[in-house]
């Protein structure tokens, strides 16, 4: 299978991680089998004996202008989703939770042995972990966040001399924790998103056996518009033309709880914000 064309926008600075390639929406029918664990698969098959994935509640919006912000709030619990083909966690290839390093702010360089940096529109991700039934403020909680580069591609695989664009921050006495990061690429058939896993605290982050909940963050439509007028988001016009958050894979369910609020411009960079309801 050869790269996608709509996906795969490669530069002379890197290489394709894969010969054969690698593509990114083949729906949950692909991924599923292959990524999730027993516990989280049990999780989704528990109901009438239907394959089902946690919803949320009807869609939030928000218009932005200028300055670009959006509304996302979290009401309950953030929704279980796939971790999809490219975690880098140990499960479904390489594992960088092990990795000395990791445990970093910023992410847009590569760390360890490994050196380059994916150029982008700045971005700085802000989650707040709390409790999902009081809304209390989780002190050491502990988030894995990664997603894709500009091109549409992930360190350690597409670019697998790379591991950009991953990092673990634990939560602050507020529940706080923010990743300095890249505007990530509307690839084809997804929605612009993060990934991220949540861990009780730092030191169960080395394997996601023991990850509280994996879930993806969702950026605003008008927000990503005017990051990919920008120069190297040529294919993301293309691909985020092609879907929309009520019919992607992961989004389409319910997206309320995972759409983030994004604020500042594309000067002095972005910010976006989201609020992550765990079972504590």
């Amino acid at each position: 299978m050869g790269p996608m064309s709509d996906h795969h926008d490669h530069d002379g600075d890197h290489e394709h991680g894969h010969e054969h390639g690698h593509e990114h929406d083949l729906g949950l029918a692909h991924d599923l089998p292959r990524l999730v664990s027993r516990r989280r698969l049990l999780g989704l098959l528990t109901g009438a004996g239907a394959l089902t994935l946690a919803g949320c509640a009807a869609a939030a919006t928000g218009t932005t202008t200028g300055a670009t912000t959006a509304t996302g709030t979290t009401t309950g619990e953030i929704p279980e989703e796939t971790a999809g083909p490219y975690p880098g966690d140990g499960s479904n290839g390489p594992n960088v939770l092990t990795e000395s390093g990791v445990v970093r702010g910023d992410i847009r360089s590569s760390f360890g042995s490994l050196s380059g940096t994916a150029p982008g529109v700045p971005l700085t991700i802000t989650l707040t972990m709390v409790d999902a039934a009081s809304g209390a403020a989780l002190p050491g909680a502990t988030v894995y966040l990664w997603h894709c580069d500009r091109d549409g591609r992930y360190s350690l695989y597409d670019v697998a001399d790379q591991n950009y664009l991953r990092g673990v921050q634990e939560a602050d006495a507020n529940g706080r924790l923010t990743f300095t990061t890249i505007f990530p690429a509307a690839y084809s058939g997804r929605w612009p998103h993060a990934h991220f896993e949540v861990y009780p605290d730092l030191a169960a982050a080395t394997t996601p056996d023991n990850a509280t909940v994996t879930s993806q963050l969702a950026l605003p439509q008008d927000v990503c518009e005017a990051v990919y007028a920008t120069d190297g988001y040529s294919a993301s016009v293309r691909n985020l033309a092609r879907t929309s958050l009520e019919r992607d894979m992961v989004f389409s369910d319910g997206y309320a709880s995972q759409l983030a609020t994004v604020t500042g411009d594309l000067t002095t960079g972005l910010a976006a914000t989201l609020t992550v309801g765990v079972d504590a």
